[in-house]
């Protein structure tokens, strides 16, 4: 693996007497895509609010491209679990929305997003409303609205876990797809063993409360994927052994 470009090491954070995270330490090289993987309320959304700055970490390091990350303004653009889209503003105008709060002009923030409707699924939808569209492409819209910020790192907080299974399905497809094209350096929480197998090149596994890094998984298939790839003995021995490690006793809530 080449440098990393996000690097943290014995990061913890604590919430008054309620432990979040313990001791965490992983890297991200460029265009590399990694996952989170683990149960709810292993801190990993926490995660997630260190590297924005919302949360400062209560100990250890994060370095991003061989410097001390001590302000994430202009680093990572944000993805959250909902599509968050304006109901009151057209698609157009919901995908400049980053670089509105940027200051980036009207006119220029339009030049950047036009040529991106069309690879993402969107052309002759750019002056529909929200309420229009179905969830994948509410979801789509979202994405293009943090990929065109043209920051260093993708941060994705489960995009798709509010859709229904073929649409996670075929969104997943897609994001290999468009990622296969561009080469994102992403980080993605998620809750799925199949996405998380589908979409990475490494998976890190949390425990439960206080979040640590149990494991640390190498996905070997082939690139690009599909969801075919999904039924190959290879990927099925992988979701395994995940699974068999998240409902082993390791995984099993103290009291």
């Amino acid at each position: 693996m080449s440098a990393p470009r996000l690097s943290l090491r014995h990061v913890s954070k604590r919430f008054g007497t309620l432990d979040v995270l313990g001791d965490i330490s992983l890297d991200v090289a460029p265009g590399e895509f990694v996952s989170i993987l683990g149960p709810s309320g292993s801190g990993k959304s926490t995660l997630f609010q260190i590297l924005t700055g919302a949360t400062r970490p209560g100990g250890g390091t994060i370095a991003f491209d061989g410097a001390a990350l001590t302000d994430p303004a202009g680093k990572f653009a944000f993805m959250p679990q909902r599509d968050a889209l304006m109901p009151w503003r057209r698609v157009i105008d919901n995908a400049r929305l980053g670089l509105e709060v940027q200051g980036v002009p009207r006119r220029e923030a339009y030049r950047r997003i036009a040529p991106l409707f069309a690879q993402f699924g969107l052309a002759g939808f750019e002056q529909h409303y929200p309420s229009q569209l179905s969830g994948g492409m509410r979801q789509r819209v979202a994405l293009l609205r943090t990929v065109v910020q043209e920051r260093e790192m993708l941060l994705l907080d489960e995009p798709f876990g509010a859709l229904d299974a073929l649409t996670r399905a075929a969104m997943w497809q897609w994001l290999e797809r468009m990622w296969e094209r561009h080469r994102w350096t992403a980080l993605l929480i998620t809750h799925d063993v199949r996405e998380a197998v589908l979409l990475s090149d490494r998976i890190y596994l949390f425990s439960p409360r206080p979040g640590r890094i149990i494991r640390e998984i190498d996905i070997p298939l082939p690139r690009p994927r599909s969801v075919h790839h999904l039924s190959t003995a290879e990927a099925t021995k992988i979701e395994a052994d995940l699974l068999n490690t998240l409902l082993g006793p390791a995984m099993t809530q103290p009291e």
